[in-house]
């Protein structure tokens, strides 16, 4: 049995402005995806990878991402699709690793955390406290609601899951015709427990121009390029 990691990399890059995946943008010299991938490629505790991307991306991520070993398949309509399509070519697995291609600083520890405590309870996903007050309001904008700081946390990525878990929880989405846009969600909706597992801040999505010299100095202070 085998653990495999499906890194997302099918998403239109529409607040990017850019006219080619935002995971082909280069930080410090290096292209978004390449950083994402050379980080799963170090953990010995998984098994393969496999990187969903855009039909029309497949010869550039390939041309980036030449040295290292791992399959591709294309991307759907929605995250759930494509997580899906990822999913259909696994036979069987023990944990199933999901990752957006655009979290390009996480860290090696918070995989590893992250795959220990999924092991262990099933569904794990890494996350951090939220540092601001957080304001439930209506469809006039008007606050309703002010959940307790203290209990919220930012959830992010890798989402981890036992693959069995995972198959039912997304055959239950199929027969209930509902899609999600977090797998944490979907897991949840199956009656699952998913734990949150301490993440670091400096594993931020890279979403809008802004953030190429944020994670540029993010790299900077790790001590990194």
């Amino acid at each position: 049995m085998s653990n495999i990691a499906i890194i997302l990399g099918a998403g239109n890059s529409t607040r990017m402005k850019s006219d080619k995946s935002k995971l082909l943008l280069e930080i410090n010299g290096k292209a978004v995806i390449e950083r994402t991938v050379a980080v799963f490629s170090k953990i010995d505790l998984i098994d393969e990878i496999i990187v969903v991307c855009r039909e029309s991306d497949l010869d550039d991520f390939e041309s980036v991402l030449f040295d290292y070993e791992l399959s591709y398949c294309f991307g759907g309509n929605t995250r759930q699709e494509s997580v899906m399509n990822a999913v259909d070519t696994i036979d069987e697995c023990d944990l199933l690793i999901i990752h957006d291609g655009a979290r390009p600083l996480v860290t090696e520890k918070e995989i590893t955390d992250t795959i220990a405590v999924a092991r262990n309870k099933g569904a794990a996903a890494v996350g951090v406290p939220v540092k601001d007050t957080i304001k439930v309001v209506d469809g006039n904008m008007q606050i309703i609601d002010t959940p307790e700081r203290s209990s919220l946390i930012s959830i992010r990525t890798p989402q981890i899951f036992d693959f069995e878990t995972y198959l039912g929880a997304a055959q239950l989405a199929k027969e209930q015709s509902r899609d999600f846009t977090d797998d944490c969600r979907l897991v949840e909706n199956y009656g699952k427990p998913v734990y949150a597992v301490p993440g670091d801040y400096s594993n931020i999505k890279i979403t809008t121009p802004e953030d190429i010299p944020v994670a540029e100095n993010i790299l900077k202070m790790r001590g990194e390029r």
